[in-house]
């Protein structure tokens, strides 16, 4: 049954209509943009033309970086222009294509930190048998579920908004597309749909959330007998990842994981996992990880093509 649909664009009210801050975080979003590229880059060229690609930590470090570039990408540039607007459009398509982008590869980036947290816990927990459960040919196969699951989560969350009909105002509280400003929108009842996505979003947030704490109890339980040294070691190795995992994943329960609402602090908490959190991974990576710091002075400092022959 084809929905009344009378809106054919949105209007994007963003995080102010005051100039002046419109013009700050223009140049603050710029700024962080660039360095997401800056450092993201960084990571992948590093771990790919190094030893480390051959790591399963490092293997699914360069998937995160990735997702990291593909996710903030769906919105940062869209956000950065319309800081330059008097009015900000988006058309109803595009408002659906952001939607599922964001959604596809903001599922990849949880995913990807689930599975890295269970490679800890494999490394550090099964040592002996950490080359046989955690083959190159079963990363493969992780990202491609981790790629599966994001599209299949993705695909919900447009199908349950598409089946929603819109006809009345078209202003969204928020600086791009979303589930909930855009139920508050909808002309119909849209409790079932709101339970939906809860369902949809706030479960798969929540159970990797528990996935990726169960990994780090175990991890703990573990080491508990270990040496002092050895445990520092083991935790030296967990703490780059688990500060990843805070910055992303306690934004993205306090939204999802709720009934179905909007409130003014979303905006502010959406910031930390779609800006924030993608422009300090790589910092956090790299400026507490030895082997990272040692294959980015092979590649950079050593290779002809960046020093000249």
């Amino acid at each position: 049954v084809e929905n009344i649909n009378n809106v054919t664009e949105f209007i994007l009210l963003g995080l102010s209509q005051n100039k002046t801050i419109k013009s700050l975080c223009f140049l603050l979003f710029l700024f962080c943009y660039i360095a997401i590229w800056m450092g993201n880059l960084l990571i992948i060229i590093s771990i790919s033309c190094s030893q480390l690609i051959g790591q399963p930590m490092y293997f699914f470090l360069n998937y995160l970086a990735f997702s990291d570039l593909c996710y903030t990408s769906t919105m940062t540039p869209k956000l950065l222009t319309d800081l330059l607007k008097e009015r900000t459009r988006i058309s109803y398509a595009s408002c659906l294509a952001q939607l599922f982008s964001m959604h596809i590869f903001g599922g990849v980036e949880i995913f990807i930190l689930t599975i890295m947290a269970y490679d800890r816990y494999v490394a550090i927990c099964k040592p002996l048998h950490y080359t046989v459960i955690v083959s190159r040919r079963r990363c493969y196969v992780l990202v491609f579920a981790c790629c599966t699951g994001a599209f299949l989560h993705s695909f919900m969350q447009c199908l349950l908004t598409i089946s929603l009909p819109f006809c009345g105002p078209n202003e969204i509280h928020h600086y791009f597309c979303n589930v909930y400003p855009l139920l508050k929108l909808a002309c119909t009842d849209t409790y079932s749909v709101g339970i939906l996505v809860v369902t949809n979003s706030g479960m798969m947030g929540l159970v990797n959330f528990f996935v990726v704490m169960l990994s780090y109890f175990l991890i703990l339980y573990t080491i508990r007998v270990y040496p002092t040294k050895s445990r520092s070691k083991a935790l030296s190795t967990c703490s780059s990842h688990i500060t990843i995992v805070v910055l992303f994943f306690v934004p993205v329960l306090y939204i999802y994981i709720r009934p179905a609402a909007t409130f003014p602090e979303d905006k502010v908490f959406a910031l930390f996992f779609t800006i924030i959190a993608p422009m300090f991974n790589p910092l956090i990576y790299t400026l507490r990880n030895m082997a990272m710091k040692n294959a980015m002075r092979k590649v950079w400092c050593q290779n002809p093509l960046f020093i000249g022959r």
